[in-house]
């Protein structure tokens, strides 16, 4: 990839085959035979990946990487996606298969990333890979911290997370100013929430851009119904808020509504 490329991407590419290897082997293949890695770059991390049971499928925005990949792994043969992960139509090309997604995420669209993990939730068992160290621990954060916000609460509602290692800037060309974070991401046995889903999200997203400000004053976005109003809840700043707390809320909000 051009240094143009990199620099646009926000990606920094791993020289350490070791932290490859330890990746690839997050991957259970349970329940799943597929697997996209989002940001191949050269491959360093595909080639372990190919090694695995599962079928590889690749997606790169970068004509460079992508004419490297076709050149020098044949295996991957009609396998290598050449578009925007955050464009790209998963249930056209998976149609309704599960299948786990892997990378090395490039830092600037991340976050971006993960949302579009929720939007497809229900193909997606396993989601693994590695994220500027901050983004990797808030996703894993628990209630109580400066850390915990939007993406900690919205991605456990659905997922088990775990942050595995940290991955120092020496083994990346060109390494980053920060320490990146490798997690791991499994989605529950029973991952719907017992209330309405998009309210859900309004729910949290609206507490978290207020953070500082008790759900009272942050919620004042969301029509609450007048039965709701002195709520003891309302009083609560949304860090002292866990899933099943926001759950709980959102159906009072149905409830009344």
């Amino acid at each position: 990839m051009s240094v143009k490329a990199k620099k646009h991407l926000g990606q920094h590419f791993l020289k350490d085959e070791s932290v490859s290897q330890r990746i690839a082997d997050t991957l259970s293949f349970q329940g799943y035979k597929k697997v996209l890695e989002i940001g191949p770059g050269m491959g360093v991390l595909t080639k372990y990946l190919l090694e695995k049971e599962g079928e590889t499928h690749v997606i790169e925005i970068d004509t460079e990487s992508v004419d490297y990949l076709r050149a020098h792994y044949l295996k991957l043969s009609d396998r290598i996606i050449s578009e925007d992960f955050l464009e790209f139509n998963v249930k056209k090309y998976f149609g309704g298969e599960p299948f786990a997604i892997v990378g090395n995420f490039p830092y600037n669209i991340s976050t971006q990333i993960v949302f579009r993990l929720l939007e497809n939730k229900e193909q997606v068992p396993e989601f693994s890979g590695m994220f500027q160290k901050e983004v990797a621990q808030r996703i894993c954060e628990k209630k109580g911290t400066k850390a915990y916000g939007i993406l900690s609460v919205l991605v456990q509602a659905f997922y088990d997370t775990e942050y595995l290692f940290t991955v120092p800037p020496e083994v990346f060309n060109p390494p980053p100013k920060v320490d990146s974070g490798v997690l791991m991401l499994k989605r529950k046995a029973d991952y719907s929430i017992p209330c309405d889903e998009k309210l859900f999200f309004r729910v949290v997203k609206a507490a978290f851009n207020l953070r500082r400000k008790t759900l009272r004053n942050s919620l004042k976005v969301i029509p609450l119904p007048e039965q709701l109003k002195e709520d003891p809840v309302l009083g609560l700043r949304p860090e002292q808020m866990d899933v099943s707390d926001f759950i709980a809320l959102t159906q009072k909000i149905e409830s009344y509504g």
